[in-house]
């Protein structure tokens, strides 16, 4: 039996709170979701639903810290973030343990997404003095123009199971410092890891005397993400999960002229060159296929292989995946811990099926697993099969540890087989050849968001701009100028001089 006293330490209790405005708690109406972990089949702990009158109340409250938030200065709203950073430090291993319980990810997997809550805080807070804007020569004399930005307002925060905190931490933290509120809603599969930051936020708010509804929470299924969706009181939503979901929120949004931030589905490939170093692209796509047991936006789906190197190379892959070990993922020398819950698994074998069907060949993944863990739990076998790139099933996303090998015999057949496909988040290619990065790196290469050189797919850091193109949604969170995107940009002219001359040269008088 696991110790679960990381549960305690974060506040855990058997009930808790379906919305927060940050010191405020509300109960949740009378309905609950309960959280079940993946790795054991135990209940976790329930949380509220919001009510449509507790939405209206955390709505009301995040206006109106709105209104004071974003008069403090730029670098003071860094420094809350700076200590909601320090917080996080203090409760990394106990958070850290919880996200892996929760979502199913092992420790050190957990403890990284932790990590780069902290990573994310620290970037904020230099952030938070360089929100620079433009300065523009005007074609008038005695005239210059300028180019500001200002914050937005409320910003709804719509995540996914597989990163239950990190995620947020990449919006929120982001639109603080640029002088935003939040209204967080996570995914109801794992709700309890969002209640516990939310508990851990709301510490610093409280030790700085800071009003309620800076940072809000609000719990429960489709129909809180609707009542988000639809709001002409939230300018922008920023929305993780599949294309599907996507394709709905998107209109819903647009249709009221919002704004959204588009983080969805990845069908994410490797091209192997005869020059790469196989022992190196052999870890890459360990982590990167069978990492978090295919959960995340960017694991590896596809394997592009020259025809030289196949075989070799399939033998070794084939081999290294049998040696990976399948466990509770809080044990130590977990590699892959179980799927989020029994759907996930159904979805897994029917996507073998199809391949089977469609005239695959699978090559390891359709062993039984034994034990009384794995009957209580989510667990698969990482599944590897030799396809033909054009099947239908190849081009979709299976969202669990499936991969596909793939021959080429070019490099330019190679990069049309990875982007043949409608998702375009992250790609890599592993080669020694200086003409083939290049190539790769250019307008004729990767369409994807992210295009890697000798690393793998998985594995983003936090300073560049994340997220992909096509049915991937197009948005960009995180590092780089992404900030941008929580803020609105205002042009301004100024008239330093006695005379009113028109731009392009026009005269009016009178």
């Amino acid at each position: 039996m696991i110790n679960r006293d990381f549960l305690l330490q974060l506040r855990i209790q058997a009930e808790n709170p379906g919305a927060s405005t940050g010191q405020k708690h509300f109960p949740g109406g009378g309905d609950f979701i309960w959280s079940y972990s993946p790795a054991d089949g135990e209940p976790i702990a329930k949380v509220g639903v919001t009510t449509q009158e507790e939405y209206e109340q955390v709505v009301k409250k995040a206006q109106e810290a709105f209104l004071h938030w974003r008069t403090i200065p730029a670098p003071k709203r860094g420094e809350i973030v700076r200590q909601i950073g320090n917080k996080l430090r203090q409760y990394k291993e106990p958070l850290g343990k919880l996200v892996s319980y929760e979502m199913g990810k092992i420790l050190q997997e957990g403890l990284g997404e932790v990590q780069e809550m902290i990573d994310i805080c620290d970037f904020a807070v230099g952030l938070s003095r360089q929100l620079y804007g433009k300065v523009i020569v005007s074609e008038r004399a005695n005239h210059k123009m300028i180019e500001q930005w200002h914050p937005l307002g409320p910003v709804g925060i719509i995540t996914a199971f597989n990163f239950p905190v990190a995620v947020w931490s990449w919006n929120a933290i982001l639109a603080a410092v640029c002088g935003d509120v939040c209204i967080w809603k996570p995914s109801e599969k794992t709700p309890v890891c969002s209640v516990a930051v939310q508990h851990i936020v709301a510490e610093v708010l409280k030790e700085n005397d800071l009003p309620e509804g800076i940072f809000c929470l609000v719990n429960g299924d489709f129909k809180v993400g609707e009542w988000m969706t639809k709001d002409k009181r939230i300018p922008l939503i920023s929305a993780t999960g599949s294309t599907r979901m996507g394709k709905k929120i998107g209109p819903v949004v647009a249709e009221r002229l919002g704004r959204t931030l588009l983080e969805l589905g990845g069908n994410n490939a490797i091209i192997i060159t005869q020059s790469a170093e196989l022992d190196m692209v052999l870890r890459a796509v360990l982590f990167g296929a069978a990492g978090t047991a295919g959960q995340r936006c960017t694991s590896t789906r596809r394997l592009i292989i020259h025809e030289s190197i196949y075989d070799a190379f399939k033998e070794k892959l084939v081999n290294a995946y049998k040696q990976i070990k399948i466990g509770h993922p809080l044990e130590n020398g977990t590699l892959v811990g179980p799927l989020i819950d029994k759907d996930a698994v159904k979805l897994f074998s029917k996507a073998i099926g199809e391949v089977k069907a469609s005239g695959g060949n699978i090559l390891c993944g359709e062993e039984a697993l034994h034990g009384e863990l794995f009957s209580n739990g989510c667990y698969v076998n990482p599944c590897i099969a030799e396809v033909a790139h054009d099947l239908p099933i190849v081009k979709e996303e299976t969202f669990a540890p499936l991969l596909y090998l793939i021959k080429y015999k070019t490099l330019e057949e190679a990069i049309h087989i990875q982007n043949d496909v409608s998702q375009g988040l992250s790609s890599s290619i592993f080669t020694m050849n200086m003409r083939e990065m290049e190539i790769y790196l250019s307008a004729r290469g990767s369409d994807c968001g992210i295009a890697n050189v000798n690393i793998g797919t998985s594995g983003a850091e936090i300073g560049g701009a994340f997220g992909g193109e096509k049915e991937t949604g197009g948005g960009r969170e995180s590092g780089s100028d992404s900030w941008q995107a929580y803020m609105r940009r205002q042009t301004n002219t100024i008239n330093y001089g006695t005379d009113l001359p028109l731009a392009q040269g026009i005269e009016f008088t009178v």
